[in-house]
């Protein structure tokens, strides 16, 4: 995919990523620490964490499309290597959410009983999904930078005008 309605589809498909990565992020934390909110979102949570897996390739797969049809610099290479970086932070996050999602569906008996998985769960949750969300900030900022980094004026243009 590489144009939607003449806009690259990166500029559009990044969105999905940006929101639903760290929304799976918040829903794993959630579940992880509190096995009755994991019960209560049932299959959403690992549906939620793939649909934000596949988003992650479709959003690289369009913004390299994207690289190679804008001037390439420092900022642009360096948004594109970061970019690079998010899919193994997401499949951890699917990986998770799938296994929570299976501990919380088991009877309280079957259910992971011993503290220390748990624990061992909640913990490991917990860091991927602080370093999936730092993750997309980062990406996020690096390609704001190479998009806006000369696009703009700090000084009002007076373009947008005020009708008299």
């Amino acid at each position: 995919m590489s144009l939607v309605n003449g806009l690259p589809a990166h500029v559009l498909l990044v969105h999905f990523v940006v929101v639903l990565v760290p929304l799976a992020a918040l829903a794993l934390v959630v579940g992880a620490v509190w096995p009755q909110a994991a019960r209560r979102l049932g299959v959403l949570l690992p549906i939620l964490a793939f649909v934000a897996l596949a988003g992650v390739p479709l959003a690289t797969s369009a913004g390299e499309w994207l690289e190679e049809h804008v001037d390439s610099n420092a900022l642009v290479r360096r948004h594109a290597e970061l970019g690079d970086g998010l899919l193994p932070w997401a499949l951890g996050l699917f990986v998770l959410a799938a296994a929570v999602w299976w501990a919380a569906r088991k009877s309280s008996a079957e259910r992971w009983s011993a503290v220390p998985v748990r624990t061992a769960v909640a913990v490991l949750s917990v860091a991927v999904a602080v370093g999936a969300v730092v993750d997309v900030y980062r990406i996020g900022d690096s390609g704001a930078k190479a998009a806006w980094h000369d696009g703009f004026s700090q000084a009002a243009t007076g373009a947008g005008g005020d009708a008299d």
